[in-house]
């Protein structure tokens, strides 16, 4: 097999130079500062991609989630609901509005927030002040009943759709349900700005104040004059060159990375040991990473040993935030299956320049690991 390196999901600029372009038009004008035309169009570019009223762009994923829970009023001591099976930037921003996460299980339907365990995580905590629901590795959760359960007891929903920029729920973008929604453009993100992130809404009044907070919340004055905490989280010019270059082909990179899981279900499916991340009707996957459960005949440790002794990269699937040392002491509402996925779950390669001599040699690696 080759050795060149076959990786987990990289950076992938356009092929066209799209970025190139717009990074070039802020080093042709000299405005590579924080703001500029760049992060403007950016800005209306995803929105009406997405279907939004509003969107601001900034320094990453992280930075919205703070902010939509500061939107949504989150303050100390505030209880807020949030996903166990999820990356610790889901979690954190809790944290930093001095709330307290109540990490909620998931179902094996979705992989994600389980609306059963959500409506007791409700009837036991009335007084919760949002509810963060995850869109984990590109797949749906289901909103139906969650936002259901939001408009009950008149809580906001903020959607992380960090890792699902594409996937539709019903015909419709996920980030856009909600009372706010995020996208991330982490380095291995499906479309990328090296770094970077995107606090979409219909609520305009909402989108300006976190802009606002963004540059440091700096009043309207001819000198520098701050009458509310602010935080230094506005993308630059330069950066969101790279974002509208790379929103070109956002389409393209959605049907490589569902080509991707298409390809490795139909040379794996065969195998029993295997069970593929769901799909359902209502949802149509961009397939960030595409990722499986194994049974308990393989451990996913010594698959991902002989992948990485062919230099190809894998990962295991996020360990739950409740079995976290930092969060060993909230409260966690839902049955164990996400620690099950944690412990027999595994990231396959996604990388959208995968080819299929690739994708072929990373079949050939799993079979051989499961079958002896």
């Amino acid at each position: 097999m080759s050795n060149k390196r076959i990786f987990l999901s990289s950076p992938h600029m356009s092929d066209e130079g799209y970025e190139q372009e717009y990074v070039k038009e802020a080093f042709d004008t000299n405005w590579i500062a924080p703001l500029g035309r760049n992060v403007n169009e950016f800005e209306n570019e995803m929105a009406e991609k997405v279907g939004v009223k509003d969107a601001a762009a900034l320094s990453a994923g992280t930075a919205a989630i703070h902010l939509a829970l500061k939107a949504v009023g989150v303050g100390r001591g505030d209880i807020v609901f949030c996903p166990s099976l999820t990356f610790s930037a889901s979690a954190n921003p809790i944290i930093y509005q001095g709330g307290i996460p109540v990490f909620i299980g998931s179902d094996e339907k979705t992989w994600n927030m389980d609306p059963e365990a959500l409506k007791i995580a409700f009837k036991k905590y009335p007084q919760v002040k949002a509810v963060v629901v995850v869109h984990l590795y590109g797949l749906s959760a289901d909103l139906d009943p969650i936002l259901a359960l939001c408009k009950k007891y008149n809580v906001p929903l903020i959607e992380d759709a960090a890792e699902s920029l594409g996937t539709l729920y019903k015909g419709q973008y996920t980030g856009t349900f909600g009372e706010y929604g995020i996208f991330s453009f982490n380095g291995n993100k499906i479309i990328t700005t090296s770094g970077g992130g995107m606090l979409i809404s219909n609520n305009i009044e909402g989108v300006e104040k976190a802009r606002f907070w963004s540059t440091q919340s700096r009043d309207k004055a001819r000198y520098y004059q701050h009458s509310e905490l602010g935080y230094n989280y506005r993308m630059s010019n330069v950066v969101a060159g790279i974002g509208r270059g790379q929103l070109k082909v956002l389409d393209d990179r959605v049907e490589k990375k569902r080509y991707i899981y298409d390809y490795y279900k139909k040379q794996l499916g065969d195998l029993k040991e295997i069970t593929w991340m769901p799909e359902n009707d209502w949802d149509y996957s961009n397939h960030w990473l595409s990722c499986i459960q194994l049974d308990e005949t393989v451990n996913p440790y010594t698959l991902m040993d002989a992948l990485e002794a062919e230099n190809i990269e894998s990962r295991p699937i996020w360990k739950p935030m409740h079995l976290q040392p930092f969060y060993a002491t909230n409260d966690y509402i839902g049955n164990d299956f996400a620690e099950k996925l944690f412990n027999a779950g595994i990231c396959l390669p996604s990388d959208s320049k995968m080819t299929n001599e690739e994708l072929d040699n990373v079949c050939k690696v799993i079979r051989k690991a499961i079958i002896n």
